[in-house]
Formats: C-alpha cells, sequence, structure tokens
C-alpha cells in the first residue's frame, strides 16, 4: 500500500444522505440513539443498531439509473457516482432482560454489529448486547398485492361451458348449432376479455424482506460484551468482553472454545482489559485485539489452544510524554480495524488515531491527532466521565483514508502519507450550522473496564462547566463505517445517520 501526492489530499467531503434526522429543538429519546453500524462485504447493505435493542437494515438503490448519454457527459460520472441508500427492513434484536442469579438489569442496546456469510441470496447478520448474541437470517421475498377483485366469476372457457349446462333446464331448446344460447356465449366472452384486461392492472408486486432469529449464542460471558468479528473462512466468529474471547461455530449455539483469557486468580491483581477484537480479513487462523493498557496483540491461533502467550505486541515504544494521573485513560484503545489488505491496522484511542504495520511491532507508522486540544481539560472530561467515551474508526478500501469521530459531532478525515489536522465535517445538512446542546448524558452502565483501579464515578453535579471547552461535548459522533468500496461514510450522530461521499 503506497501513497502518492494526488488529487487525494484535495479530496472533497459532501452530503450525501440523512435518515432519522430531527428538527431543531426536538428532544431525541435515549433508545432512539444510534450505538452499532456496519456495511456487508458487497457495499449494497447497511445495517444499524440503536439502545432500543433494533435493528434497521438499509438497502442500496437499484444502480441502473435511466440516464441519456447528455446527462452522463455533463457529470463526471465515473468519479461522481456513489451509492444510494434505502429503508429496506427492521426488527426487535434485543430485550430487556433480568439476570436474577446476580440481580442484574441486561439493557437491550444494540453493541456490535456483524456481517456474515450469505449462501442462497439470503443476508445473515450478528447482533449483540451485553450478554446475549443472536444471529439473524433476512431474505427477500416478492408479494403480490390484489388491489382490486374480478367481479366475473369464470375462469377460462371451459368452466362457463360447464356452468352453463349446469343450469339449462331440458325443457330450453337451443338456439344455436353447438347446443350453446347466444346470450350466454356473448357473456362469457365479455367475461373472459374483461378478465384478462382487469388482471393486467389488479396485480402489484413488490420486494420486502423476512427477518428470523436463527440462532442465539448466550450464557457464555461474564462480562459485557464488546466485540464481535466473523472469520474469513464463513464459518466461525469471536466474541470478546471484558477479559475472555470466546470462539463460536456459527451453526453450533450451545458450545464455543474459550481462546484468550486475562482473568487473573485475583481480580486485585487486574491491570488491563479487552477492548477491542477483530479478525484478520485474509487469514482464519489470525486475529488481534486490543486492551486499555494501549497495546494491540495478534494472535495466531494454530499455535495453541489458549492463545494468551503466543501473541505479538504492538506498542509505542516512541511515546514519551510525562505520566500523569491520566495517562492509562487516555491510551486505551477503543477500537481497532484491519485493512482491507492485512497488511496494516488502525486503532483509536482518546486524543488520537495510529497506524500499524503488523510486521513493525515497535512504533506505529504514523499517528493522527485528534483531541490534542483537548488535553489541558482533561481534568473537567475526567469529572464529566467524557474521558471514557469511546470512539469507533474506519479505513477506506485502498486504506490510504482514515475517519474517525469526535465531539460537536464532528467527522474527522484524514489521508496517508498527510501529517496534518485533516478534515472535520460536522455532521448535518448544513456544516455551518452549529448543532444545540442536548439534555444531560445519561448515568453511565457499569462495566468492568469501568471498575479497574484507574477509575472512579465521574460527579454528576460537577461544578466545571462543558460549555467552557471548545467543543460541545453533550453531541458525540462515536460510531461510523466506511464503504468497502467507495468513499462513501455512514456515521450516527444522536438518533441520526448521515452520509458524505468523496
Amino acid at each position: 500500500m503506497t501513497f502518492s501526492s494526488d488529487s487525494r489530499t484535495q479530496m472533497e467531503w459532501k452530503f450525501s444522505q440523512v435518515f432519522g434526522e430531527r428538527p431543531p429543538g426536538e428532544d431525541v429519546h435515549d433508545v432512539d440513539i444510534i450505538s452499532a453500524i456496519g456495511f456487508d462485504k458487497s457495499g449494497d447493505y447497511l445495517a444499524v443498531g440503536d439502545r432500543g435493542g433494533r435493528v434497521v437494515i438499509f438497502e442500496r438503490k437499484d444502480g441502473k439509473l435511466k440516464r441519456s448519454h447528455r446527462e452522463l457527459e455533463l457529470m463526471d460520472f465515473t468519479s461522481a457516482w456513489h451509492p444510494d441508500f434505502q429503508y429496506k427492513t427492521e426488527f426487535q434484536s434485543h430485550k430487556p432482560e433480568f439476570d436474577y442469579l446476580k440481580s442484574l438489569e441486561i439493557e437491550e442496546k444494540i453493541n456490535k454489529l456483524r456481517w456474515s456469510a450469505t449462501p442462497n441470496g439470503s443476508q445473515f447478520i450478528l447482533s449483540t448486547n451485553d450478554k446475549t448474541i443472536k444471529l439473524w437470517k433476512v431474505k427477500e421475498h416478492k408479494v403480490k398485492k390484489v388491489k382490486e377483485m374480478d367481479p366475473y366469476p369464470y375462469v377460462n372457457s371451459e368452466n362457463a361451458l360447464l356452468a352453463e349446462r349446469s343450469f339449462i333446464t331440458e325443457k330450453v331448446t337451443s338456439s344455436a348449432v353447438n347446443g350453446n344460447h347466444p346470450e350466454w356465449t356473448e357473456k362469457m366472452a365479455l367475461s373472459m376479455s374483461l378478465s384478462q384486461d382487469i388482471h393486467s392492472e389488479i396485480t402489484d408486486i413488490e420486494d420486502t424482506a423476512q427477518t428470523r432469529c436463527r440462532k442465539v449464542y448466550a450464557h457464555a460471558h461474564d462480562f459485557n460484551i464488546n466485540s464481535v468479528s466473523t472469520n474469513s473462512d464463513g464459518e466461525t466468529f469471536i466474541s470478546a468482553d471484558d477479559l475472555r474471547i470466546n470462539l463460536w461455530n456459527l451453526e453450533i449455539s450451545d458450545q464455543c472454545f474459550n481462546i484468550i483469557d486475562m482473568k487473573p486468580s485475583n481480580m486485585e491483581d487486574l491491570t488491563e482489559v479487552i477492548t477491542s477484537a477483530e479478525f484478520h480479513p485474509n487469514h482464519c487462523n489470525l486475529l488481534a485485539y486490543s486492551s486499555s493498557r494501549g497495546f494491540i496483540r495478534l494472535v495466531d491461533m494454530r499455535q495453541s489452544a489458549l492463545c494468551d502467550h503466543s501473541a505479538i505486541i504492538l506498542q509505542d515504544g516512541d511515546s514519551h510524554e510525562l505520566k500523569s494521573f491520566f495517562t492509562e485513560i487516555i491510551t486505551s484503545i477503543s477500537d481497532i480495524k484491519f485493512s482491507k489488505d492485512g497488511r496494516y491496522m488502525l486503532s483509536r484511542d482518546y486524543m488520537s488515531l495510529k497506524l500499524w504495520d503488523v510486521n513493525m511491532d515497535s512504533s506505529p507508522v504514523a499517528t493522527y491527532k485528534v483531541h490534542e486540544h483537548l488535553r489541558p481539560k482533561l481534568c473537567e472530561l475526567y469529572d464529566n466521565d467524557c474521558l471514557f467515551d469511546k470512539f469507533a474508526c474506519g479505513l477506506s478500501g485502498d486504506g490510504l483514508l482514515f475517519a474517525t469521530g469526535s465531539y460537536s459531532n464532528r467527522l474527522c478525515i484524514f489521508s496517508r502519507g498527510i501529517q496534518s489536522e485533516g478534515i472535520t465535517i460536522e455532521a448535518s445538512r448544513n456544516p455551518e450550522r452549529r448543532p444545540l446542546p442536548q439534555g444531560a448524558s445519561r448515568t453511565r452502565r457499569s462495566s468492568l473496564s469501568n471498575l479497574t483501579r484507574f477509575y472512579r464515578q465521574g460527579h454528576e453535579n460537577s461544578s466545571s462547566d462543558r460549555n467552557d471547552l471548545s467543543c460541545n461535548l453533550y453531541s458525540k459522533l462515536l460510531h461510523l463505517a466506511w464503504h468497502p468500496s467507495r468513499n462513501l461514510i455512514a456515521c450516527g450522530a444522536g438518533n441520526s445517520l448521515f452520509m458524505y461521499y468523496a
């Protein structure tokens, strides 16, 4: 993957679509806030999960646009074209539950969405909340809707003749050579012609989607699930919580294999937790997982059944910044992504994006600063509990562009080879419009990653004012996904799904 200084550096990002946009000043319900986004491998489908446990699926509109040659000449179609999406279906994936053994409420919030293999033209998608993973099948089928009934009962000429002869008495004499009355013959012909005309207009065929839960993978995690990743073999997937990673077969829901276990014998000795896990895009035996200490471990499952000690560790050895109380918090990795060829990895911590070469474990290839301007405000961010926000990241299909979210609903886009602040886009129809402050943030749910030695609960009535900062901490662009083949980014801002293209 090489970088060349071309028009990519001057790439202009434009607004494409928005779904679920709310009028200014309208309150957003917590259950409607987007919590997970993911394209399928082809890029034809997009799944969005929210805190209410729902999954909404969008599909690409039919690209067979009827354009004249003149229209194609006026617009540079090859470069300006970008996929448009439309609503396809939605379903309730998870519902609130209660663990009576642990006296624990289990939220319905969708933590992760991952598309699986697509045999027989059906789509399969994995969705998970804190404890339970489900495999859903989404299948298209055509529905024929009848708008109007045929008022004439005759179906064909034979049935018409049979019906006629059944009701003719012996006393009635025939007035036609074939034994049929002329008035009956005329009615039959008229009804058949009208019936054929009506049938050509009364039916309407449309594509709909049916969803069905195929498998439920439950009771395998003691802590909250933070990652789900499907394997390139199309048969297995992994699920990760704060301390363990399990390997599943898609067809077996009552058995899994624990391949990574970081739980110490004494929980007081706990120094780090798992924050994200991802399978290699091409090699089914390789996976990577990140930790709260800023490490990325590459694991080869062929070396041993338990992969705890057979890992290559990627760490930033060139970082010589002064250690402080907040160092371990801001270096915690919230998300990792492989490039399409699997050679590079992108990681997101609180302060920056880092690009890694999997063959070079001493330091990242490049570091892109995202929240450096917030470094003087770490105390306020800690008290406001914002220092624990987990931002996602994404790569373009060619691996030369990177994106992540920030506060004030800002989307940050960087180019490989250019050590700059990148491009910042506000998630709205009009990038100049400033988002209005929303209500107070909700109470943080319990998670092991929040109960380690470096965490304390933020004050709800802190004396610090979020409006004193240079950004709106109430508006967070946490989730995004990059189209696998086009320069199209889908990102979630509150309950709205925005799409931008270049």
